[in-house]
């Protein structure tokens, strides 16, 4: 296992997400711990330490072990978090994903602050893991997360994705424009038009994407010459029909009702693009406890 002091370092597995997953674990133990803990308290323990496993009970893929080390670094000092893998590492049941040691109070304190925020981000990337299974090999199509997200976690729920294997979508509302059914409608139902204000708008640099409800739509957006087109809730007969009027014109997306069953079929189809708000929104957490060594 590799070892990182807690008390001493700021090891953090999410990298790049480090500063939004610090800002999480910090409101994340107000919440649970803003009046204490009256059970841990209660048993004096001092300075007793202890040590405890984070046990795999079914097969997982892993992301968020650098949450159980920004929990228990903001929690106190002495804590060695040692990891026997790496975030992106798929583990039978039974298998460790870290072991922790240090004063038993704080292990108390932070147990279920870091499982859940754990078991949350392990449980989109396992979902994620199983989405790209599907994909033939060698295709170049992309599974991409959504923005339905959880208010306050997009970050880290996006880096679970891409521990999964799955890819990116803008990150926020500022990130790229992207026209959907309300933005026409607001409008007046003119797609071509708000393509035309959306491309005065933006920087040149930036590329639209549109989506689309029918093959007429596509038609419309297309003569727009919009770059993305986002065929939302497209049967796969309308995206077979959608790639051929496409030629190659846009990158084509597809979105809406997207099961892993569908996958194969939508890269065979030649789909560049599949995007699925379930990686985030419907994720079952993954099934991950910690045990206490005797």
């Amino acid at each position: 296992m590799s070892e990182t002091d807690i008390g001493a370092g700021t090891c953090n597995s999410a990298g790049a997400i480090g500063f939004a997953l610090d800002q999480v674990v910090v409101r994340a133990i107000a919440e649970d711990l803003g009046a204490g803990d009256v059970t841990t308290d209660a048993l004096s323990l001092g300075s007793q330490t202890g040590s405890a496993l984070f046990v795999a009970r079914a097969r997982v893929t892993v992301a968020g072990l650098g949450c159980v080390e920004a929990v228990f670094r903001q929690l106190g000092e002495g804590v060695r978090v040692s990891q026997a893998c790496k975030d992106g590492t798929t583990l039978e049941a039974g298998k460790v994903l870290c072991r922790v040691d240090g004063p038993m109070r704080i292990l108390l304190y932070g147990e279920r602050i870091a499982l859940n925020l754990l078991q949350r981000l392990s449980g989109i990337a396992t979902l994620t893991a199983h989405y790209v299974a599907q994909v033939p090999e060698n295709s170049p199509m992309r599974i991409c997360d959504t923005r339905k997200t959880t208010p306050g976690l997009r970050a880290l729920e996006r880096y679970a994705v891409r521990c999964g294997g799955g890819h990116s979508h803008r990150d926020s509302l500022g990130a790229a424009p992207m026209l959907k059914d309300n933005h026409i409608a607001a409008c007046g139902g003119d797609l071509a038009l708000a393509v035309a204000r959306v491309r005065a708008y933006a920087p040149h640099t930036a590329r639209i994407t549109c989506e689309v409800d029918t093959l007429a739509q596509l038609a419309c957006a297309l003569d727009a010459r919009v770059d993305i087109a986002l065929l939302d809730n497209f049967s796969d007969e309308a995206v077979k029909e959608a790639v051929q009027l496409n030629s190659g014109r846009a990158v084509l997306e597809v979105s809406g009702n997207v099961t892993p069953e569908r996958i194969g079929t939508l890269a065979s189809l030649g789909v560049n693009i599949v995007s699925v708000g379930a990686l985030t929104h419907s994720a079952a957490a993954a099934d991950i406890g910690m045990d206490w060594l005797a």
